[in-house]
């Protein structure tokens, strides 16, 4: 499966008897129906590991060119009508800052690691706590409740898997827990925020800005009030669209399964 296709529904897998493993790109799952594939006996397998350190990379870049309106400051430089440059245009800055990330999985701590070089301070909530010497290593302060995180974070990254838990985990009630000087990076999927209470909160500055490389659909509708607020940055869902990592995943793709034809241990298998 690569970008979702085919689809896998009951009438492609009564269409094929002998198949025995589908390998899908990428970290997230939701797309697929995994008690419908164990009823017909089908291993299923991802590539969680391929992508993490070029989503993480996408994160730092989303963060700095929300917090530096890196897009409005191209669009002032190449525009026709610029005169000359303004002095009080200013962004924020990154160092010092406090970074919230919701999901401290292999991605959400590849970016506490490229944090800590800007000297942030990192805040994290996860299912679990991390170790002690996890922590240590990126100076990470595990928060056991999210709001405690919006509350004091200058910059919200999610990179959480969509499940039911975290759909829509970022609503209205969590925008507003936030620092109207905050700016929301999202870099997991669409579907953790709702998108509505997204755009009410950028529109009446509940929060600063938003830098998003998924929404809900992707594209979005070429009329969404979203591509048309100044303080958003969309980015067409490009964590780990870099030649090499893409074609790491079809290598790991392609060893799953011949693992799954001959019925070896199945790289990545998703259980």
């Amino acid at each position: 499966m690569w970008y979702h296709k085919p689809v896998i529904n009951e009438e492609l897998l009564q269409s094929l008897p002998n198949l025995k493993i589908v390998a899908s790109s990428g970290v997230g799952i939701d797309h697929l129906d995994l008690k419908l594939l164990s009823s017909y006996g089908v291993k299923l397998s991802n590539t969680p590991f391929i992508v993490s350190t070029d989503t993480a990379d996408m994160g730092m870049a989303l963060m700095l060119a929300s917090s530096r309106r890196l897009v409005e400051g191209y669009q002032m430089a190449v525009s026709p009508d610029t005169e000359y440059f303004p002095a009080d245009w200013l962004g924020d800055e990154l160092s010092g800052a406090t970074l919230g990330i919701v999901g401290m999985g292999t991605i959400g701590y590849k970016v506490a690691e490229r944090a800590k070089a800007f000297e942030m301070k990192i805040l994290y909530y996860n299912r679990n706590q991390r170790n002690k010497e996890e922590e240590s290593a990126v100076g990470a302060i595990y928060c056991k409740k999210i709001d405690d995180l919006l509350q004091q974070s200058d910059f919200v990254l999610l990179s959480v898997n969509l499940t039911p838990q975290t759909h829509k985990l970022i609503g209205k009630r969590e925008l507003e827990l936030m620092k109207p000087t905050a700016i929301l990076v999202n870099i997991s999927r669409g579907l953790v925020v709702d998108q509505d209470a997204l755009v009410e909160a950028l529109q009446n500055k509940v929060i600063k800005a938003a830098a998003l490389d998924v929404t809900y659909p992707e594209p979005l509708p070429r009329d969404h009030p979203l591509l048309k607020l100044k303080n958003v940055i969309i980015t067409p869902h490009i964590g780990s669209a870099t030649k090499k990592t893409r074609r790491l995943m079809m290598e790991n793709m392609i060893e799953s399964i011949q693992a799954g034809l001959t019925g070896l241990p199945i790289p990545n298998e998703v259980l």
